[in-house]
């Protein structure tokens, strides 16, 4: 019995010393399999309270987006161009430069030279037939005109028409593959709106500059026959006269075209031809070389209440200043010192207005006219003619 116990326990001992061995020789070969099937390690307990997981690690701050107006200026930049003009200046020049001594000698005729003077501008092309508006100042009395493209290709342009009235002219030029601005509605211009002025400033080409509207529809300025501009304070130089003024979507709103009191160091105070008298303009021109215009024959002025007691009138407003001899206005009985008070029936307030509503009817059109003469009212019909140059 006992002898048989110890060859069990002797066969039993040398099962496991074998499986052992055989264990040994498995995780040898298959490193491995060590810590297969092992549960996974258990959650991290929160330092805050037992239980609760460990809080998940923040995601990094985004950046703040970039405000830019950099599509904006993709988008009508290539359409500006620069404009150089050469034109001839006659000057007198004294014949004596160390003294007067044509006192001595009696009357000397007056000697005179000429010189050439540069001067510099901008324009845009507005459609791919390759006109180009600009200011008619750029290239008054210009002996020659050159165009430079953004892309740096030049053209020799010639005029198409030009029309002082509003500071507007029209070249066109003969190249493929033009750029063409885009035109936006001026008459939906706010105060506040971010504006951008693309010019070229010193000579200095595609020069952007960024600024608000500061006013709309500002009259009386002295700068041309029919004022309406928009104000701005994006900075406008000489050189940027011509030039784009564009909304933060790159479209055409007007026509940079001054800049007031520069030489007392006024900032901030610059002008643009509204897009909207721009496109009737090029209109025109294009189809007639001119501009047409509506004319009755009669000079409107503003005056105000002071003025209209001193003049013996019922009140102030736009009086009738001057009349044309033999024109339609004369015919019907109009007279100086008659108070405009509608014109085809709306209200008129200021002399521009005036202007502007004769200037925009057509020649051939008739147009019903209400004064005041003294006390009382008097309404006329008249015949519009073209307006003489």
């Amino acid at each position: 019995m006992l002898q048989r116990l110890g060859r069990g326990l002797t066969f039993i001992a040398g099962s496991v010393v074998g499986g052992l061995a055989l264990a040994f020789v498995i995780v040898a070969l298959h490193p491995s399999l060590i810590g297969a099937g092992r549960s996974p390690p258990a959650p991290q307990r929160s330092a805050v309270g037992a239980g609760v997981p460990a809080a998940t690690p923040a995601p990094a701050p985004r950046e703040p987006p970039v405000l830019s107006y950099a599509s904006a200026v993709e988008r009508a930049a290539p359409a500006v161009v620069n404009i150089y003009t050469a034109r001839v200046v006659t000057e007198q020049v004294n014949p004596f430069p160390f003294g007067n001594f044509g006192e001595l000698f009696g009357n000397v005729l007056p000697m005179y030279r000429q010189r050439i003077e540069r001067t510099l501008g901008s324009g845009v092309i507005v459609d791919k037939q390759g006109h180009i508006v600009t200011n008619y100042h750029v290239i008054a009395n210009a002996a020659a005109i050159r165009v430079q493209l953004a892309d740096g290709r030049v053209a020799v342009p010639h005029i198409v028409g030009v029309d002082p009235d509003t500071d507007l002219a029209v070249l066109q030029i003969n190249l493929p593959h033009l750029p063409v601005i885009a035109f936006g509605q001026s008459n939906r211009v706010r105060v506040g709106d971010i504006v951008l002025a693309i010019g070229n400033p010193l000579g200095l080409s595609q020069t952007v500059t960024h600024g608000i509207v500061s006013a709309t529809g500002r009259e009386d300025l002295g700068i041309s026959a029919f004022d309406d501009f928009i104000q701005t304070d994006a900075p406008i130089n000489f050189g940027n006269s011509g030039g784009a003024l564009v909304n933060s979507n790159g479209q055409l709103i007007g026509i940079n075209t001054a800049i007031v009191a520069k030489n007392l160091g006024v900032e901030g105070i610059g002008f643009a031809i509204p897009v909207d008298m721009v496109r009737g303009v090029l209109h025109d021109i294009i189809k007639f070389g001119k501009v047409i215009r509506g004319w009755i024959g009669i000079v409107p002025e503003d005056i105000s209440a002071v003025q209209a007691h001193q003049l013996g009138l019922a009140q102030g407003g736009v009086v009738v200043a001057y009349v044309y001899e033999g024109s339609p206005a004369q015919q019907v009985g109009l007279r100086p010192g008659d108070l405009l008070l509608e014109l085809g029936g709306k209200r008129v307030q200021t002399a521009e207005q005036a202007r502007v509503a004769i200037a925009q009817r057509k020649p051939g059109a008739t147009l019903r006219v209400q004064v005041l003469r003294g006390t009382h009212k008097l309404t006329v019909t008249l015949p519009v003619k073209q307006r003489p140059t």
